[in-house]
């Protein structure tokens, strides 16, 4: 008798829970809300903390901001899994694997170095992922991997333009030194000079590479000086760019020659570890609009900064972080009007395809609030956004002293040396 019943109850047990709605990757379980969810990455401890700690507060301020004062992507609530990852490959790698167990949408990382540990991965899987700092080889050929704004290489190829234009003034090739991350940060910048200096009429006479946790850069910087340069180009991370600067200066090469940096280090950041004195009249490439410019989006951007994070306050890199959610809600926004949120609601493979091609794929001139270029996906390109500006140090300020210059699509994997 007492299997009699203990059959039954297990049966009406079976019956109740298969009548039950099914519970999604995309709602909050017991709860019955809606949301969205989004994986974010930044190196908020480790060797980039300088840059990934700001970054990570954008991120979760523009969040808050959509959620609270935008009522959320069409009614429904914005929810970022945040994670640190120290600038590690291995924890990014674990990251991102539990971003798509969690039902994520799609996932942002903060610097190339951290996308390039993860894409075989996340192109493995189709999961959508928006990288802030770009290198050619993140996106070239495209597959599921998008660029927020230009590249390295496009940044190394800008400022080489502008200082050929507005610059030099000497005779015959300009004499150019190159000091790079050993990462895809600087591997980038490399990529770009190989493949276009010797049409543009620069002649590279060195390359040298650090780490991000060098504590001297004398003995390459004394190399450098050795090939008597007219320009040297930094492509890194804060920290090891004001070494680099440091020791020019120490060796008496700047003030003399130009110096010009690649968009990873030219922010506040900058400025604040290596001294205002030493970093003047540094040139510097930077993908958004400068901290305070009159345009739509930094309003709030100033606001929510001053609010909750104040040291970040006048750092660039709290602005392309907002900047990255601000996208990744506007193409889930789109996927949501093109294919309904019933059809992303399992946050499973399917959820990605329709997030990528009817989400990302569909960005067309997305304004970001005017906070960088205008976002759009074109065929072929993974690059969302294309306009870069150059900076300079003066006075202990970050200021533009160009406009926006449009980067034009380097097909890298045309040449037979790249990737290898």
């Amino acid at each position: 008798m007492k299997n009699k019943i203990m059959i039954s109850l297990l049966a009406m047990l079976a019956l109740i829970v298969a009548m039950l709605p099914a519970v999604s990757a995309c709602s909050n379980p017991g709860s019955g809300e809606q949301v969205l969810r989004i994986g974010i990455s930044t190196p908020s401890t480790g060797p980039a903390a300088e840059k990934g700690a700001p970054m990570g507060h954008g991120n979760l301020d523009a969040v808050k901001y959509i959620n609270e004062e935008l009522g959320g992507i069409n009614g429904i609530k914005l929810e970022a899994v945040w994670l640190d990852n120290g600038y590690d490959a291995s924890k990014i790698v674990t990251n991102v694997n539990k971003f798509m167990d969690d039902g994520c949408l799609m996932f942002g990382t903060s610097s190339s170095k951290m996308m390039s540990s993860v894409m075989e991965v996340a192109n493995r899987a189709g999961f959508p992922g928006i990288v802030v700092f770009n290198a050619p080889i993140l996106h070239r050929p495209p597959q599921h991997v998008y660029g927020q704004m230009p590249d390295y290489g496009d940044d190394w190829a800008a400022f080489a333009n502008y200082y050929l234009e507005n610059i030099w003034e000497g005779e015959g090739k300009p004499k150019m030194a190159l000091h790079l991350l050993n990462n895809t940060t600087g591997y980038g910048a490399r990529d770009a000079a190989k493949a276009l200096a010797d049409g543009m009429g620069i002649e590279i006479v060195a390359i040298e590479e650090h780490s991000a946790t060098d504590i001297s850069m004398m003995d390459s910087m004394t190399r450098i000086k050795s090939k008597e340069p007219d320009v040297l180009y930094i492509s890194s991370t804060p920290a090891p760019t004001a070494l680099v600067i440091k020791a020019a200066s120490e060796i008496g090469l700047y003030p003399g020659l130009t110096i010009g940096c690649g968009h990873a280090s030219f922010t506040k950041a900058l400025v604040d570890i290596a001294g205002a004195d030493v970093v003047e009249g540094v040139y510097g490439m930077f993908p958004t609009a400068n901290w305070g410019d009159p345009v739509p989006g930094m309003e709030k951007v100033v606001e929510y900064a001053q609010q909750y994070h104040p040291d970040d306050v006048g750092n660039l890199d709290y602005v392309t972080a907002w900047a990255q959610t601000m996208i990744m809600a506007e193409a889930l926004r789109l996927a949501v009007e093109n294919a309904g949120y019933e059809a992303i609601a399992k946050g499973d493979a399917e959820a990605w395809r329709i997030v990528e091609e009817q989400g990302i794929k569909k960005l067309n001139n997305y304004e970001v609030g005017g906070l960088h270029g205008p976002v759009s996906y074109e065929p072929g390109d993974n690059r969302l956004s294309k306009a870069v500006r150059v900076f300079q140090a003066q006075g202990g300020q970050i200021k533009p002293v160009s406009d926006w210059i449009d980067a034009p699509l380097i097909k890298y994997e045309e040449y037979d040396w790249f990737g290898k």
